[in-house]
């Protein structure tokens, strides 16, 4: 029997964004079949990609039992109350990426992460691409070559951007894996 997923406020739908998948498997950890199996990045000595189920990553059970993390990366943004990371870090389900993880954290608390998107996607949120822009000026790019890479950006390909929301303000903050 499929269970109604748990809530997870730092991602808001982890079914969408590819990381929880419907599946019999039953679970490492609480040894149920429920419906759901989390195919995301699982940072842990074993090897559990495909083996936990998301309310044992929601209730802290897995992150506990495995020693595991689920968002290890960068963390981008300002500083936030120690038990925040760790919701984010061992309760929240990651993503995908090319490169090395990062996580956005905003006005004191963590972001809410919205999926990967191109420049299409992107054309909604001017606050998320001043963010990139502000990330490619750090690379000493030119407002040109910035331009052409922001139009570059593919949710389907390289190079591919990931966008937050932060839970507090509603402010877009992205980031983009730049090979």
């Amino acid at each position: 029997m499929t269970e109604l997923l748990p809530e997870f406020p730092y991602h808001p739908d982890p079914v969408a964004t590819g990381v929880v998948v419907p599946s019999g498997a039953a679970c490492i950890c609480c040894g149920r079949e429920r419906g759901y199996i989390y195919r995301g990045p699982v940072y842990a000595a074993e090897e559990l990609v495909g083996r936990l189920c998301p309310w044992c990553i929601a209730d802290g059970r897995a992150a506990k039992r495995f020693d595991a993390h689920f968002t290890a990366g960068t963390c981008l943004g300002d500083d936030v109350p120690l038990e925040v990371f760790a919701a984010v870090d061992r309760r929240t389900p990651g993503f995908t990426v090319w490169q090395e993880p990062q996580w956005f954290f905003h006005c004191g608390d963590g972001a809410a992460f919205l999926g990967v998107v191109g420049a299409a996607e992107l054309a909604a949120h001017p606050d998320a691409l001043e963010t990139l822009r502000k990330e490619t000026a750090s690379r000493g790019w030119s407002p040109d070559q910035t331009e052409r890479y922001l139009g570059s950006l593919d949710k389907d390909d390289q190079p591919t951007a990931y966008l937050f929301r932060c839970r507090s303000c509603a402010a877009h903050l992205a980031y983009s894996d730049c090979p």
